[in-house]
């Protein structure tokens, strides 16, 4: 998540600078064709070119508020994430009866191990999440795509998909007959859900809580598996396919037609004309390409780019606030933005 109040030059270099250097070659290109060589006949008229502008602006609109909407619903999930687990970790401790068997040491590490157990939850629901689909940036299959924005993360530190920090807090959170099992769960997040669910109704069983208090927390462990649905739904469907190829060809229809265009029109100005068409044209180019790109890249929230929800961020600020909730003192500081980025 991009955190500065405005974009920088440098976040947009690295999202735009190569397609700006393209665009700037194939626009003096035309002008140096018309000028040198005359050569009047490559030109085409104004009016076609803006109305293949237009409709490419409302398409683009479009692609961009469905990717909009696509990321909000995603922060909206991790938000619904965070107040779920605040109010289960204070349940957990606030919902308890007497009972003679179960002493008073044994129901606190019952209840920590409940609370370690949604901590590793969160961290391995992230990790999931930021396994690459076939449609995302991060796993184009041509090398130099996948180097590009391998490179666009460095420079940003924003944090590409790190499978190596979920195992740090699952050897914390975990006890060692869990950690054994992952390896036997393909959805192993859903699975610590359900380890919970077996873990509460154990205490109820036990008398150590009503079922009336059971039936409470057991609807928080639903809303878990709501939230993690809902994400999933997200990750695994992409934004329609037929929408989004078409914008990006419509977009570069337009984009080498425009100096085709556009050098015809300044030409009417004088010689100079024609040379003072390339900045009009890269500008507008650019700005098209732009439009593309944000929309491009904000479709996927889960992707572990700089446009995505700052997830390892929400799940520290969760981690601190459940360790508090239990009276720990020893926390882990919270997640700060690099150069303009959240992770």
């Amino acid at each position: 998540m991009i955190t500065t109040k405005y974009v920088n030059y440098k976040q947009v270099l690295n999202l735009s600078g190569y397609h700006l250097i393209w665009i700037s070659v194939w626009c003096t290109l035309i002008a140096i064709l018309f000028y040198f060589f005359n050569w009047q006949w490559m030109t085409i008229p104004w009016v076609p070119v803006a109305l293949i502008g237009t409709a490419e602006a409302f398409l683009v609109g479009f692609k961009n508020n469905q990717a909009y909407d696509r990321l909000w619903e995603a922060r909206k999930i991790w938000g619904g994430i965070v107040n779920s687990s605040r109010s289960f970790a204070a349940m957990v401790y606030a919902f308890d009866t007497e009972n003679e068997e179960m002493g008073a040491f044994e129901l606190e590490d019952r209840r920590k191990k409940i609370v370690y157990r949604h901590i590793a939850w969160l961290y391995t629901f992230r990790e999931q999440l930021l396994v690459p689909t076939e449609w995302e940036h991060i796993s184009h299959e041509d090398e130099s795509f996948k180097n590009i924005d391998h490179k666009r993360n460095r420079l940003i530190r924003a944090g590409f998909p790190d499978y190596g920090r979920t195992p740090i807090f699952l050897h914390k959170y975990l006890s060692e007959e869990e950690l054994e099992q992952q390896s036997d769960y393909k959805n192993f997040a859903t699975f610590l859900i359900s380890k919970q669910a077996k873990e509460i109704n154990e205490l109820k069983n036990s008398k150590v809580i009503s079922d009336f208090n059971q039936m409470q927390l057991q609807n928080c462990l639903n809303e878990f598996y709501n939230f993690q649905g809902q994400a999933e739904r997200i990750k695994k469907f992409p934004s329609p396919r037929q929408f989004a190829s078409t914008a990006f060809v419509f977009n570069i229809l337009f984009i080498t037609l425009l100096p085709l265009g556009l050098v015809n029109e300044f030409a009417k100005l004088g010689d100079w004309g024609i040379w003072t068409s390339i900045p009009f044209c890269i500008i507008i180019g650019w700005i098209y390409i732009i439009m593309e790109l944000v929309g491009d890249y904000s479709e996927n929230p889960f992707a572990g780019l700089m446009f995505d929800v700052p997830m390892l961020s929400i799940c520290r600020t969760i981690e601190i606030d459940l360790l508090q909730i239990i009276g720990e003192k020893d926390l882990p500081e919270p997640i700060s933005s690099k150069n303009g980025v959240l992770m």
